[in-house]
């Protein structure tokens, strides 16, 4: 399997920012630690089985099959607004689109992956508050979007599927695959928590702060039940969030470390069961110790690279699994 990163296209922002972006770094750092994967700048050390690459830079033709050609101009040329970036939440720089760029072409990487693996990741990504013609939530592009459209249009897939686990609503997502009936939008988040104007995905569950492992577990299992008896998707979309974790300062949930290691069982093996590649992405994070966000996030790479392991048999028609969980 391949994992893609792109915590080297480091990102300046100010002292005391709130968002988290060493945990990207510190996730890779991990991964080749533990032995989980080799560097392929640096194959030394690791699983030969898994390779960490740099993805190749998201286009601006590519980019537009998301996004208004206005916004993709406006938006890396540095005319954005003080108001449009005020809402994104990160200061413009050239730095901060090469980073957006190679976020979601890690995620359009990982998505080629999957189609020869079954499964592939990107550290990073998920990036579902990006409107068609507006950033927002530290979303500028939208990379399953973007990486779901490429895939259209080069007619290696017809229809894909995306499960959003973060635990904010995939707003943006929802408002660019509004009226696309090929791409199926579900998310799963808390109900009170940002984005406070929702925008109608195909499937929403919005859940009540506090909500712990069983019931979050059971509501998705419903879920995934219901998404794959209304699409039949050829290609399947992971954001997932590590928010939804108990100690996150953003989330208002309160799943446990093996709960959220459930939840990607349950979503990884109910793709795999049912022979659909399925490319995962990170998307949020929020806890007051980084090291609670890697260890998620480590659990998610471990749990795909376990239901995953080598290249999958030619595809076979979708079928739901006897049972969800």
């Amino acid at each position: 399997m391949d994992l893609f990163y792109t915590d080297i296209f480091e990102l300046p922002l100010p002292k005391k920012h709130r968002f988290p972006m060493s945990k990207y770094r510190l996730l890779r750092e991990r991964i080749v630690s533990q032995g989980i994967a080799v560097d392929r700048n640096c194959p030394d050390t690791g699983n030969p089985h898994n390779l960490l690459q740099l993805p190749d830079a998201a286009t601006d033709q590519q980019l537009a099959l998301a996004h208004q050609a206005q916004y993709v101009t406006r938006a890396t040329q540095g005319n954005l607004t003080a108001k449009e970036i005020t809402r994104i939440g990160f200061p413009w720089t050239p730095e901060l689109i090469e980073r957006s760029r190679r976020s979601t072409g890690a995620t359009l990487c990982a998505a080629r992956t999957a189609r020869r693996d079954g499964c592939g990741v990107n550290l990073a990504g998920g990036t579902h508050h990006a409107f068609s013609d507006c950033g927002e939530g530290y979303c500028v592009f939208n990379d399953t979007c973007v990486a779901a459209r490429v895939l259209q249009q080069e007619a290696i897939i017809s229809t894909a599927i995306i499960i959003d686990c973060d635990v904010h609503q995939g707003n943006g997502t929802a408002q660019i695959l509004r009226d696309d009936d090929s791409i199926f939008s579900f998310s799963i988040h808390n109900q009170k928590n940002f984005p406070f104007r929702k925008v109608s995905s195909d499937l929403d569950i919005g859940l009540q702060d506090g909500v712990g492992d069983l019931e979050y577990l059971d509501k998705l299992a419903a879920g995934l039940k219901i998404a794959l008896s209304r699409c039949h998707p050829d290609h399947a979309f992971y954001l997932a969030g590590a928010d939804p974790f108990v100690g996150d300062r953003l989330g208002r949930l309160g799943l446990s470390k093996e709960g959220l290691k459930q939840r990607d069982e349950l979503v990884l093996q109910t793709f795999r069961e049912n022979n659909i590649p399925v490319t995962v992405a990170m998307a949020g994070g929020y806890a007051e110790k980084v090291a609670d966000i890697v260890d998620i996030h480590l659990a998610t790479v471990e749990t795909a690279i376990h239901l995953f392991p080598g290249p999958t048999p030619p595809s076979k028609p979708a079928r739901l699994p006897s049972q969800a969980s």
